[in-house]
């Protein structure tokens, strides 16, 4: 909710988070056995993510063919600063322009 004109509702019956478009969407167990979320990736993203760890990294079904990216929360071992990058760079795939300049001068200011 950092991010620059970031919202959260539900969608789905899950916690998803908006600038304009979905940048993350939570999946609980609603489409299969994982815990984790779905992400906009960048191009050639997801198969990198996900050929560097498949136990972390999945395509999740219906937005995979799109290039999304899923991501495990439940594994041991969480890297939660890769887990943030990841994050800034859903958001950054779908966020307007305004928006990601505001991020760049935050964090350029910090």
């Amino acid at each position: 909710m950092s991010f620059p004109g970031a919202t959260e509702k539900l969608s789905h019956a899950e916690p998803t988070w908006f600038a304009k478009k979905v940048f993350v969407m939570m999946s609980d167990h609603h489409h299969d056995d994982r815990v984790g979320f779905w992400c906009p990736a960048p191009p050639g993203a997801q198969e990198a993510y996900v050929r560097s760890d498949p136990k972390r990294f999945f395509v999740p079904p219906y937005v995979g063919g799109k290039g999304w990216l899923g991501v495990r929360l439940d594994v041991p071992k969480l890297d939660w600063d890769e887990i943030a990058e990841i994050v800034e760079e859903a958001y950054r795939q779908v966020a307007p322009k305004k928006l990601i300049a505001e991020l760049d001068a935050a964090q350029a200011s910090s």
